[in-house]
């Protein structure tokens, strides 16, 4: 085994081990949308219910991905790489066993929470274990396995789903989980930034993490109480005084999570920004079609997975060419045109009705694809570009989270939309379906308006820029 082992040959096998666990994170993104309808029924969950089964695990992922980064370089990153493994496998277990959508949820949060672990010291692990000449290609493997998971994740949910049952879209992380928890000893060496004096930033953390849980559950829980009720405006106010609270902190901070002064750099706001409007729009769209598709179209989840394949092939297939214009010519205009093209997409999908056939929705489908290729890899560009180099990493770490919060809230804020408009629907008369159906489509302008708003702040704050090879080479090197 040792003679195998060469350190030329570990470092393919570290890449392989680390893939596997960032591809169990990626898939555990899109798996879930498909399969909630059958959950639903299963579990007689409500709307809202099923909202946060997915927020859930989007908010914790969220919330602790920066705090997670941080651990990784201050205890190591093979440990805590280890530690989120043991705790993503068993909460995908205890999401499988589930009985209720009670147990269910907090499965799902648990399962975020190792996520967060998992996520940043995969990239850490890679840095640290390939020299700079092989790290842009190891780094363009981890993010092609991230592709591939959350390209196929609606159709490995519609298959099992379908064919299985619901409960093995989270039982199929348990054996690789397992095999990783093996693995991970003997294939990835252990690392931690021995350069700075890290710690963690639990006032941080909790204020973050309060004021996100505080602003989602007022979304979610607004239409059920009442959004004049004392519940929802406490909870408006909890989320108002503890964000101050964390911006306060951060400013004050010696180690802060989150460093602010990143965001003097107008391009670095302005990408993430647009990466959280992404975010805001897209995450809400996704879990709303899946319902749509499966509740009013009557597909079967394996149909409903299936529709997705365009667009996420499209995506696969554009984002590695709109990452190297963005290198020639910047990134301004290629995220100002891949969200208006967003905007045009969610309208598209805002007009189709109760029987629209699948070749009414690939027009949507072929454009929201081209839409998201041509915005994700430049605004990421766009983002890492504008930072020092040895803030890069903490520049990642910033703007997954804006990713990760954008989408949590989104798919709030459509809840709301789609509770509010569905229930006045019901009161006039309208089916359960056509009711669903009006409210979808309100979310889906309101979803519209957000995609354009990021076009406009993308196209007035990121700078055109186009990166030099020199400078790519360092961003490699301290990526």
């Amino acid at each position: 085994m040792k003679r195998f082992l060469t350190p030329e040959n570990k470092k393919w096998f570290t890449l392989a081990a680390v893939s596997v666990g960032l591809f169990m994170i990626m898939l555990d993104n899109t798996v879930v949308n498909v399969a909630l309808p059958s959950i639903r029924r299963s579990l007689n969950l409500t709307l809202a219910d099923l909202e946060w089964v997915v927020t859930g695990y989007a908010l914790t992922f969220a919330a602790f991905m920066l705090t997670g980064g941080k651990l990784a370089d201050l205890l190591g990153r093979r440990l805590v790489f280890m530690a989120g493994l043991v705790i993503f496998t068993g909460a995908s277990l205890a999401c499988g066993l589930a009985s209720n959508g009670g147990f269910l949820i907090g499965a799902r949060v648990v399962q975020g929470l190792g996520g967060a672990l998992m996520n940043p010291a995969t990239l850490s692990i890679i840095t640290a274990t390939f020299p700079p000449r092989q790290r842009g290609t190891a780094i363009g493997i981890w993010a092609g396995v991230s592709a591939m998971a959350l390209a196929i994740g609606p159709l490995v949910g519609g298959i099992l789903t379908e064919h299985v049952n619901w409960n093995w879209i989270f039982f199929i992380n348990v054996p690789v989980g397992i095999a990783g928890l093996f693995a991970t000893p003997l294939l990835v060496d252990e690392s931690r930034d021995t350069s700075l004096h890290q710690r963690p930033d639990v006032p941080g953390l909790a204020t973050s993490g309060l004021g996100l849980f505080a602003l989602t559950y007022a979304f979610i829980e607004a239409n059920s109480y009442g959004w004049g009720s004392g519940r929802i405006i406490a909870a408006f106010a909890v989320a108002a005084v503890s964000l101050v609270a964390f911006v306060l902190l951060e400013m004050r901070q010696r180690a802060p999570m989150l460093d602010l002064t990143l965001f003097r750099n107008r391009t670095f706001s302005g990408a993430n920004t647009a990466m959280l409007f992404v975010g805001l729009a897209m995450f809400g769209t996704f879990f709303y079609v899946s319902l749509y598709m499966q509740n009013v179209l009557t597909y079967s989840p394996v149909q409903a997975g299936a529709s997705f394949l365009p667009m996420t092939l499209l995506i696969i297939v554009v984002a590695p060419q709109a990452g190297r214009l963005s290198d020639r010519l910047g990134s301004r205009w290629l995220v100002g045109g891949g969200m208006t093209l967003l905007t045009v997409m969610l309208l598209y999908y805002s007009t189709r009705g109760a029987h629209a056939s699948f070749w009414s929705l690939l027009p949507g489908l072929l454009i929201g694809g081209l839409g998201m290729g041509m915005t994700m890899t430049p605004v990421t560009a766009a983002a890492m570009s504008s930072v020092p180099v040895d803030k890069a990493g903490v520049g990642s770490a910033v703007l997954n989270s804006m990713r990760q919060v954008g989408g949590s809230l989104g798919i709030a804020v459509m809840g709301a939309v789609v509770a509010a408009t569905t229930t006045s629907s019901l009161k006039a008369g309208d089916s359960r379906a056509i009711a669903f159906l009006h409210g979808f489509h309100d979310s889906l302008r309101i979803a519209s308006a957000i995609a354009f708003a990021g076009a406009l702040v993308a196209t007035a704050m990121i700078r055109t820029h186009a990166v030099p090879e020199s400078e790519r080479e360092r961003m490699l090197e301290a990526a």
